[in-house]
């Protein structure tokens, strides 16, 4: 666990990260919230703004194979055929 102090920048209040606990580059943005006298600091939520332009890009052949089978899905399948459930 680290121990740092808190200080006044401007209205703002900053607390220094160590290097060990932060976040690569300097442009990310973070949420933060109180839980009774905790701070859980976060990178926040991506926003969807553009999304739709993104997905004009993909041709009409995207995914036209499909996803394919998951190793996870294909694992649940063996347990049931193994099973006997399938019959």
């Amino acid at each position: 666990m680290w121990i740092t102090r808190a200080f006044k920048d401007g209205d703002l209040q900053a607390i220094p990260i160590p290097e060990e606990l932060a976040y690569e580059g300097t442009d990310i943005e973070v949420e933060i919230e109180r839980i009774g006298d905790e701070l859980r600091i976060r990178p926040a939520k991506r926003s969807l703004v553009g999304v739709l332009e993104k997905f004009a890009h993909f041709g009409p052949d995207f995914m036209e194979e499909g996803r394919g089978e998951s190793e996870q899905a294909l694992r649940m399948l063996s347990k049931i055929k193994s099973s006997g459930a399938d019959n």
